[in-house]
C-alpha cells in the first residue's frame, strides 16, 4: 500500500490530463530535453517555476534553494549551471526572487537563526552595506521588498561572474542573464530591468550596485 496515496492519485490524474491534451507528450519527453531557459529561484513552495511562466515539463531547467542564492562554493548549483550552459545550451538564465522572502528577512534580523545563517551570510553582508539607505524607506515591508530586489541583482552579478558563464561569453555563446522578482500576493512576475549579455553590461551593474551602497 502506497504511503501518501493522494499524491499518487494526483499524479495519475495529471498524467492522463497531459496525455489527453498532448498525445505522445511523455514519449517525446523521455527521448530528450531541450529547454532554452534556466530558472534559479527560491525553494519557497509558493513559487512554482513552470506554472509561473506557463511552461510545460521539459521547457524549463530549474535550480532552487533558500533565497535564490548563487554561491561560488555551491557545487550543486555550479553543476546545474554547467550542465545547462555547456550541454543543454540554454540561451537565458533567470534569477528569480520573490517579495516577502523568508531567507532575506532572516538576513536582516539582528538575531541568530542557526545553521541557515551560514548560507545567508552573503545576503546579510549585502543588507549591512545597504542598511543606511534602506532605513530611509517608510516601513519594514518596503525595506524587505527592496532587499529582495537587491538580492536578485547581487545574484545576477554572482552568476555572471562564474567560470561557466564567463567561458560561454568568451566563446561567443548566446547567453543572457535576467533579474526578475515574483509577487506571491498577486501572482505577478516583474522584470527588474536587469539583463546582462556580456562583461560590459556586467561591469555597469556592479558599478551601479557599488554606487547605491556608497550613497
Amino acid at each position: 500500500m502506497k504511503s501518501l496515496p493522494e499524491l499518487f492519485s494526483n499524479n495519475e490524474k495529471w498524467r492522463h490530463e497531459i496525455e489527453q491534451q498532448h498525445p505522445g507528450f511523455f514519449k517525446a519527453l523521455g527521448e530528450q530535453q531541450s529547454p532554452e531557459y534556466l530558472w534559479i529561484g527560491c525553494a519557497d513552495s509558493r513559487v512554482p517555476a513552470n506554472e509561473v511562466v506557463g511552461l510545460m515539463p521539459g521547457e524549463l531547467f530549474v535550480h532552487r534553494n533558500v533565497a535564490n542564492l548563487v554561491n561560488h562554493t555551491d557545487l550543486n548549483l555550479l553543476s546545474v549551471l554547467q550542465f545547462a550552459v555547456d550541454v543543454l545550451k540554454v540561451k537565458h538564465i533567470m534569477v528569480v526572487g520573490h517579495y516577502g522572502c523568508g531567507g532575506v528577512k532572516a538576513s536582516m534580523e539582528d538575531a541568530p537563526h542557526g545553521l541557515i545563517d551560514n548560507w545567508l551570510r552573503q545576503v546579510r553582508e549585502l543588507y549591512l552595506r545597504n542598511r543606511k539607505n534602506l532605513a530611509e524607506l517608510p516601513d519594514d515591508q518596503a525595506r524587505l521588498d527592496k532587499m529582495c530586489e537587491l538580492n536578485v541583482a547581487r545574484q545576477v552579478i554572482n552568476v555572471s561572474n562564474t567560470t561557466v558563464v564567463q567561458e560561454a561569453w568568451r566563446r561567443d555563446q548566446p547567453l543572457t542573464i535576467h533579474g526578475w522578482i515574483y509577487g506571491i500576493g498577486d501572482g505577478c512576475l516583474r522584470d527588474l530591468d536587469i539583463q546582462i549579455q556580456g562583461n560590459q553590461e556586467l561591469r555597469t551593474l556592479e558599478a551601479d550596485e557599488y554606487g547605491s551602497c556608497s550613497s
